[in-house]
């Protein structure tokens, strides 16, 4: 499998510099393919966290679940095996249930409102938290509002999305928000789902629109409904052990690096989701985009469901936020 090693030498030449050894190598997994703006974001990170160390600290990426599964990932990373990843809120709230609010179905009405709020408010709620699972936040990145495709019909109203059998990830707010439009759902690892999807096993699936254009999900979905059900984010986080034993200078960089390549991963994705979808309608694929409000006027059942999950406490919290 291929390894995006950012060490010493590499970046030096790159910038002109004499080559150093590094003191230290992180290494940082994550889940999105090697094409999608993680990946450019991750190199950005450790191009510049070196160059700003002076060489002391090189990272190694390793994209696509190259060392496990996301849990796998995140679990390796709280015991230190690994030391950086990037796991969404979904990965997160089996850790701290604070998480999981991020998740609730239709939270944000556009990308600014939810910047805004990761960013400051629920940062500030939820980083004291993490830390007591083993874990340093360093900033949010992105990942983006999730939509349904399926190969059966064209979504327009929730009535659509009624006996579609959608496969989700394991996170219930998903679950929840699908099931409360009428749809059965199932549960199948991502890396199945291509084949999951060719085989008939279920009638479609729900992912940003970078995952559905990146992982070619096209090739076995014929139509794309932009539903934005919910949104969450890729989190940059660091072992605590490992970030602890950082000077406070090099702390203070990986933190601003770190906001920094989430800015520019904002940025792209943003700014890649209509040229995306229109790409994808060039290639065959039918686009609808249904008025949101009678998807909304449905979620009670499936919020209530995620309130139960997080903790009220947890979800009046979160709400506070959007007000």
């Amino acid at each position: 499998m291929l390894r995006t090693l950012l060490a010493s030498g590499m970046a030096c030449a790159l910038l002109g510099l004499p080559a150093a050894a590094a003191d230290i190598t992180l290494r940082l997994a994550h889940f999105a393919a090697e094409s999608h703006p993680a990946q450019a974001a991750a190199e950005q990170f450790a191009a510049r966290v070196e160059e700003r160390t002076g060489g002391a600290i090189a990272v190694e990426l390793y994209p696509a679940n190259e060392l496990g599964s996301p849990p796998e990932q995140l679990e390796q990373t709280i015991v230190g095996a690994i030391d950086m990843n990037l796991p969404t809120q979904g990965g997160l709230d089996k850790y701290e249930k604070a998480f999981g609010t991020v998740m609730t179905p239709f939270a944000f009405a556009d990308y600014d409102q939810a910047h805004a709020v990761l960013d400051g408010p629920f940062f500030d709620w939820v980083a004291p938290k993490l830390e007591d699972q083993g874990l340093v936040m360093l900033s949010s990145w992105e990942y983006g509002f999730r939509n349904i495709t399926n190969s059966q019909h064209a979504i327009n109203t929730p009535e659509d999305v009624k006996g579609l059998k959608l496969r989700t990830p394991p996170e219930l707010q998903i679950v929840a928000a699908l099931e409360g439009l009428g749809a059965t759902t199932t549960q199948i690892a991502f890396p199945e789902l291509p084949n999951a999807l060719n085989q008939g096993v279920v009638d479609g699936q729900e992912n940003p629109i970078g995952v559905i254009y990146h992982f070619k999900l096209n090739d076995f979905q014929e139509h794309l409904a932009l539903t934005r059900h919910v949104y969450n984010s890729m989190v940059h986080v660091i072992n605590k052990d490992v970030f602890d034993s950082l000077t406070p200078e090099q702390q203070t960089i990986l933190r601003e690096e770190s906001i920094a390549a989430g800015k520019m991963m904002r940025e792209a994705v943003v700014a890649e989701e209509e040229q995306n979808i229109a790409d994808l309608e060039a290639a065959g694929m039918k686009v609808t985009r249904p008025d949101l409000a009678p998807f909304v006027a449905m979620m009670g059942p499936a919020r209530a469901r995620v309130a139960e999950y997080t903790g009220q406490e947890n979800m009046d919290t979160f709400l506070s936020f959007l007000d």
